[in-house]
């Protein structure tokens, strides 16, 4: 029973390890954080793809007091590619709607950042769901290029 438990628990750790050890997928962008958040938000318009977000960080930050560099989250979702993977598996709705970052470091530099769709697939065991999470992978490669000027 013991050694069950001891199995089990270091599964959880080992596939918790993985699924946070993946980084963000990243693209530079050419424009600063508010052009390229607004670019991506005309691409998702333009695509048809139903922004539910728009949080800006530094805005929030500096009305508590705080500076930061700008920072923007922009959470968007297609029901055609998100409700079969929860159908599949309910637990990857905490994940949805996707969402993409878009930062600029200390030097100047601004990067768009999503959670790529194969850490959604690991993070949550999604089986039989390829053809979604291939669509989902190429339409994130596609915003992230278009709103960074690629």
């Amino acid at each position: 029973m013991t050694r069950a438990l001891a199995m089990s628990l270091a599964a959880l750790l080992l596939t918790s390890a993985t699924a946070l050890s993946q980084p963000l997928t990243t693209v530079e962008s050419r424009f600063a954080v508010k052009e390229t958040s607004d670019r991506l938000a005309a691409e998702l318009e333009k695509r048809g793809i139903r922004i539910a977000a728009r949080i800006d960080h530094a805005a929030a930050a500096k009305a508590v007091g705080l500076e930061m560099l700008a920072t923007e989250v922009i959470l968007f979702g297609n029901p055609r590619l998100g409700t079969p993977l929860m159908l599949a598996q309910p637990s990857v709705a905490i994940e949805l709607p996707m969402k993409m970052l878009v930062w600029q470091d200390a030097t100047g530099k601004v990067t768009i950042g999503y959670t790529p769709p194969s850490a959604l697939k690991e993070r949550h065991q999604i089986t039989g769901q390829d053809e979604p999470l291939t669509a989902m992978a190429g339409a994130l490669a596609g915003l992230a290029k278009a709103a960074g000027g690629q």
